[in-house]
């Protein structure tokens, strides 16, 4: 039997509304430990913005982290994949879009994010990937 992508998926939403700042963005990453927030509107989904994004398509240009929102910088209309969805099929979206985590969505609504450690976990638990994505953050103390 095929493993399904709620099986491995990390559920809940980390997201702010599209006019959040990204500043705003970057604190609930900070708060959750993760590199990624949804954007959306009610329950509808409009983007992912990443750290990454923050960095390269704001700071490195200058903008005010204050003052530019979440959507702006974010990636529109991500790829996604359901709940109910093969778990391998996740694993090919990943791979044509070079991507490396998917927001979980099941009729236009986002239920979590599925990640490339995600599935080092449940497909390869010995791998380092694995073990990296299982490990405990840094505090930094």
């Amino acid at each position: 039997m095929a493993q399904l992508v709620r099986d491995v998926m990390t559920p809940g939403v980390a997201a702010v509304r599209p006019d959040a700042s990204l500043v705003e963005a970057a604190q609930l990453m900070r708060a959750q430990d993760i590199g990624d927030v949804l954007v959306a509107d009610g329950d509808r989904l409009l983007g992912v913005v990443t750290d990454r994004d923050i960095a390269l398509r704001a700071v490195a240009d200058g903008a005010d982290p204050l003052t530019v929102n979440a959507v702006s910088v974010c990636t529109p209309d991500p790829v996604c994949v359901a709940p109910d969805d093969e778990v391998a099929s996740a694993v090919d979206l990943m791979r044509r879009y070079a991507i490396r985590r998917l927001p979980v969505v099941e009729d236009g609504r986002p239920l979590g994010m599925v990640s490339i450690g995600d599935l080092a976990v449940s497909q390869d638990p010995h791998s380092a990937l694995a073990d990296i994505s299982r490990a405990e953050p840094n505090t930094g103390t």
